[in-house]
């Protein structure tokens, strides 16, 4: 489990994240959401230690994150931050097997291998396996570092704006493959997100941040209500249930 203890972060002036506590649930796919500036990131990022938080805790399987050793904290969490920027020129195969690194500092087994292949499969990337990342496009890019977090085997998979740069199809293939990861082998995800409606129909638990607060938390049916997305975007959002999903309608 993942519990967070009064976290607070402030970048100059500002608090970006106050004083929010939380417990992600284990084994569900848990969305954060809010508006822009709202913290989600920078949480999710502190939640990794991929930043230090100014106070607070985060706990991690009932041990603090600053105790554990960074090769510990690489084999339980997994990370996908917004930006990703490699210098070296990779094909995706490599790419893919840096998720191993943890395990094999850099000498791939055959079990190594075969993590790599399966993740590479997952997100129908075989047939650019052995292009160069510089010569894919936005979203297959995306696909490739997310096959490279699969690769990785964590207990743990957090993924800031996973969607970014796919399209439709992808998306959806996208969420397919971390609602199977939850259900099929009892992985925790976080994930920021922005679509609403995804957050909806592939969601367990949903946390809503503002202003750097937790604003309003609950399962699918008791966040995905008119009076609690107001709240959270200040705007009036419709619900409407659609093959027993709630579908917001904003436009």
């Amino acid at each position: 489990m993942v519990e967070v203890k009064e976290v607070s972060k402030r970048y100059g002036g500002k608090k970006v994240v106050d004083q929010v506590s939380l417990s992600i649930p284990r084994r569900q796919l848990t969305s954060l959401i809010g508006p822009n500036g709202a913290g989600k990131s920078t949480l999710l990022s502190i939640m990794s230690r991929l930043i230090p938080k100014d106070s607070g805790e985060v706990w991690i399987d009932g041990k603090e994150i600053s105790h554990y050793r960074t090769e510990e904290l690489a084999k339980k969490i997994s990370i996908l931050k917004q930006s990703n920027h490699i210098a070296a020129r990779l094909t995706v195969k490599e790419l893919v097997s840096f998720g191993r690194f943890p395990y094999s500092r850099g000498r791939l087994t055959r079990q190594d291998n075969e993590y790599v292949r399966e993740a590479i499969h997952y997100m129908e990337l075989n047939d650019l396996q052995h292009r160069y990342l510089d010569e894919l496009s936005g979203g297959q890019r995306q696909r490739a570092y997310i096959a490279m977090v699969l690769a990785q085997d964590t207990d743990y998979i957090f993924l800031d704006e996973p969607l970014n740069n796919l399209d439709m199809k992808h998306s959806v293939q996208m969420m397919k493959v971390l609602r199977n990861l939850v259900d099929q082998l009892d992985k925790t995800i976080v994930i920021v997100m922005h679509d609403i409606n995804f957050a909806s129909c592939y969601s367990d638990y949903i946390v809503a941040l503002k202003d750097g607060k937790v604003v309003s938390e609950g399962d699918v049916s008791t966040m995905m209500r008119s009076q609690v997305l107001r709240g959270i975007y200040d705007m009036d959002v419709h619900i409407q249930t659609i093959e027993n999903r709630r579908i917001c309608v904003y436009f």
